[in-house]
Parts: structure tokens; C-alpha cells; sequence
């Protein structure tokens, strides 16, 4: 049997792409949705029509049973899993941290830490030699946010990709032997609906590459980790962000 991927949070966005290009690689793929069933639908149907086997799968990534379910799914209908994608997120409030609630702080971490804490640890169940498994990939979706801070409007946020940036590291040391890499990708601005849309329109001029990134740019490198020609890279994360550093 083939590769079998699945990417969360796959029915917009970076997700979306990255669905794309892995059936154009020939992967089977599980596009996992929270809400948006229409949308994981209608990338699931792109992905057939490419002549890739494709599911759309809910689940949501800030509870636990959810994400058991989307695994035991996938690999039930599309076969043993080869590939995890981490990309499900959720900004949280913008603003100051002081007006920041515990809900609001306990949500956001669920999603983007807890929630790729729990999916690497099901993939890694099934994708581990240690437990018989074949080996596979996962790529974390991180943000330059963890490395500029996000001061005045998502301390939070990048709080939560600085805490995936680390766990890319330690589990990529914890899993090299048993034959899964695991890296990130840090994308810049990028098109999609999590940044809001005046920053999408204002800060593009000022990236060293003159504008904001589309998801395909970022689904690039997403790809590229996945695939064999990355079979000597491990714990590397990626930063895709027009030539901005942090």
C-alpha cells in the first residue's frame, strides 16, 4: 500500500494545499475538519479528482476522543498511516495578555499544543518500528510568531508555536531511531483567513520579498518533508517567510 496522510485543520488554507500536493504525490489523504464539512468535502474531492484516494474526517483537535477517532478512521478506511501534518490552529483573542481569560488561554493551548501533542503521540503509535509500525513523517505547522513574540496582539499565539517548536526537537530525537522524522515549518504571512485581512493588506511591502506568501508556497516545503528526499532531515524547522528572519 501507498502513503497515507493526514492533515488536520485540511479543509482551507495551508492544510488545503498541502492535501493537494500530496495526491499529486500520490498520497491517500485524511482531511480532517472541525466545522466546515462542505469545505474538507470539496478538498477531498480535488484530491479523488487527481486520482488520489481522499476522506474528509471531522474531528476536533482540542479533544482527546476526537482525535483517537480521526486516527482509528483514517486508517481504517485508507490504510496504515505514513504521514501527519499538524496544521489545525486557532489564534486566540488579539490583544494585550492582560486581557486575556483562562478559557481564553486553556482553548488556544488545546488546540495548537495539546492537540499536536496528541496526534504526533497516535501517529507515532502506529508509525513506529517500536511498535511495528514502518516508519512515516510528521511535520508540525510552527510561525515566525514564536521567534518575534507577538507583543501587543498574540503573546499567546506565539507562546503555543514556540511550544511546538520545542516538542519538534525533543520528538524528533525521541523517534529518529524507530523511523519517523519529524520537522516544522515556521510560514510568514501568509493568504489564508487566519491573519486578519488589513495586515494581509498593509504588511505585504513591507516583507523582504515584497509580499505575503500563498498557501501553496508554504504546502511546498510541507511537502518536501514529507516526501523521501528528506529522508536525512529531522528536527529541522523550516522557515518560509519571504526573507524575514524572526
Amino acid at each position: 500500500m501507498g502513503e497515507v496522510t493526514i492533515i488536520t485543520g485540511g479543509s482551507r488554507g495551508i492544510g488545503a494545499a498541502t492535501a493537494l500536493l500530496c495526491a499529486a504525490a500520490g498520497h491517500a489523504v485524511c482531511v480532517n475538519y472541525r466545522d466546515n464539512e462542505a469545505a474538507a468535502r470539496a478538498v477531498a474531492a480535488e484530491v479523488e479528482k487527481a486520482g488520489a484516494k481522499a476522506i474528509a474526517a471531522q474531528a476536533d483537535t482540542s479533544v482527546e476522543a476526537d482525535i483517537v477517532r480521526l486516527f482509528e478512521t483514517a486508517e481504517s478506511e485508507l490504510g496504515p498511516i505514513t504521514g501527519l501534518v499538524n496544521n489545525a490552529g486557532v489564534h486566540g483573542p488579539r490583544g494585550r495578555l492582560e486581557a486575556l481569560s483562562a478559557d481564553d488561554i486553556s482553548h488556544t493551548l488545546a488546540v495548537n499544543v495539546t492537540g499536536y501533542f496528541i496526534c504526533a503521540r497516535e501517529a507515532i503509535k502506529r508509525m513506529s518500528t517500536k511498535h511495528g509500525g514502518k516508519g512515516g513523517a510528521i511535520v508540525n505547522i510552527s510561525s515566525g510568531a514564536a521567534k518575534l513574540g507577538g507583543p501587543g496582539q498574540g503573546v499567546l499565539y506565539a507562546a503555543s508555536k514556540g511550544a511546538v517548536n520545542s516538542l519538534t526537537i525533543g520528538l524528533s530525537q525521541e523517534v529518529a531511531g524507530e523511523g519517523i522524522r519529524v520537522n516544522a515549518v515556521a510560514p510568514g504571512l501568509t493568504r489564508t483567513d487566519m491573519p486578519s485581512p488589513d495586515k494581509l493588506e498593509t504588511e505585504g511591502p513591507g516583507i523582504p520579498i515584497g509580499r505575503i506568501a500563498e498557501p501553496e508556497e508554504i504546502a511546498e516545503a510541507v511537502m518536501w518533508l514529507l516526501s523521501e528526499k528528506a529522508s536525512y532531515t529531522t528536527g529541522a524547522n523550516i522557515r518560509v517567510g519571504g526573507g524575514r528572519i524572526g
